[in-house]
């Protein structure tokens, strides 16, 4: 390893500090849901939903695509018949202020934030309506699910698929960075992220597998494969 930290399978219980009060937060690294790759993940989310909030919430934002919602929806449905899932339009920055759409967030049983790009759910959600929403709603205990770039954008930074610089994250954890779709053996980029000054931890989570972070900074892994954690120092 060099100067910039060390790095370690998620061996023994992580605690995480953060920046914003949750009741049940699960980062997915990613994975095709179709072909079952989620599926130990998403049965753990759809067994958290709270009693009597059967809804998911999914927010578009990161791929810009309505039938995303469509399709996981009728595959969320197989599983658990009794939940529904509602497509809330949030694609552009007028988007992130309709009353409508921020009602659908707080209501949920679960706000799901789906895959894509990046730069597209930060500019986006980033301080907006929408953002303050979805921390209220994690906050009140509503389960706050996100996969591939959309669990990066939760760190204090998160990588630019544009110019592989950092983009400033939605800061949910305190200084730490998401690497998602990790591959321990091409551990650069997440490294990359770990230089800047502001980072002291970086989390790597392979598809297939999600890091669930409880109100009280308390973890576990969920599904295939382990997590790694990178410290500064």
């Amino acid at each position: 390893m060099d100067a910039a930290g060390s790095r370690q399978a998620m061996s023994k219980p992580l605690t995480l500090s953060l920046a914003t009060p949750i009741h049940l937060l699960v980062l997915i690294g990613g994975g095709e849901f179709s072909f079952g790759e989620t599926r130990a993940v998403d049965e753990f989310l759809l067994a958290s939903l709270p009693p009597g909030k059967q809804t998911i919430a999914f927010l578009p934002t990161a791929s810009g695509s309505p039938e995303y919602a469509t399709h996981i929806g009728k595959y969320f449905k197989q599983i658990a018949p009794s939940v529904e899932t509602i497509n809330v339009p949030i694609y552009r920055g007028r988007d992130n202020r309709r009353q409508k759409n921020l009602n659908q967030l707080l209501s949920a049983g679960m706000i799901y934030l789906g895959g894509g790009v990046t730069s597209n759910l930060l500019a986006t959600l980033r301080e907006s309506p929408a953002e303050l929403a979805l921390r209220d709603a994690a906050a009140s205990g509503v389960v706050i699910a996100a996969i591939g770039a959309s669990a990066a954008c939760l760190g204090a930074h998160a990588r630019d698929p544009r110019t592989g610089g950092a983009l400033g994250g939605l800061k949910w954890i305190e200084a730490a960075v998401i690497e998602p779709a990790f591959v321990p053996a091409d551990d650069v980029g997440l490294r990359r992220l770990m230089s800047l000054p502001d980072v002291r931890l970086g989390i790597g989570i392979p598809a297939g597998s999600a890091l669930a972070i409880r109100g009280d900074g308390s973890t576990e892994i969920v599904g295939a494969g382990s997590v790694a954690i990178f410290r500064k120092g």
